[in-house]
């Protein structure tokens, strides 16, 4: 039941953080930078936490659970990344739709294999 819990507070930080982030005008347009950005930051997040919880084997399981569930997963968004990508096709604009698709699997996995880099590097 704890672990429900610490989750759950995670997901209530990530969730606001990304409310916030999501606020930010970056680039006015129809393309969903914040959204993209978003995934990406979580992405590069969770490869740090991955990566940290390998490197050392004390890590606690609850502050995994909290950080790589609970945050990352309240800051990350698959089902608004869907609705991005669902409008985008829908209003015609393949392209755009193509590339946000493109960029926001290849730089998401990009940012996993970068975080474990940095981590196993220090």
């Amino acid at each position: 039941m704890i672990n429900c819990l610490v989750v759950g507070i995670g997901g209530f930080i990530g969730s606001i953080f990304r409310y916030l982030f999501s606020k930010l005008t970056i680039i006015k347009g129809s393309f969903p930078l914040n959204t993209l950005l978003i995934n990406i930051i979580g992405s590069l997040a969770i490869g740090i936490i991955a990566a940290l919880v390998l490197k050392n084997l004390d890590f606690d399981e609850k502050t995994v659970l909290f950080l790589k569930v609970g945050i990352c997963g309240g800051f990350t968004t698959f089902s608004t990344f869907a609705l991005d990508s669902f409008e985008l096709i829908n209003k015609g604009d393949y392209l755009g739709s193509f590339l946000y698709i493109l960029l926001s699997i290849v730089l998401s996995i990009v940012c996993i294999y970068l975080g474990f880099y940095v981590i196993k590097r220090l």
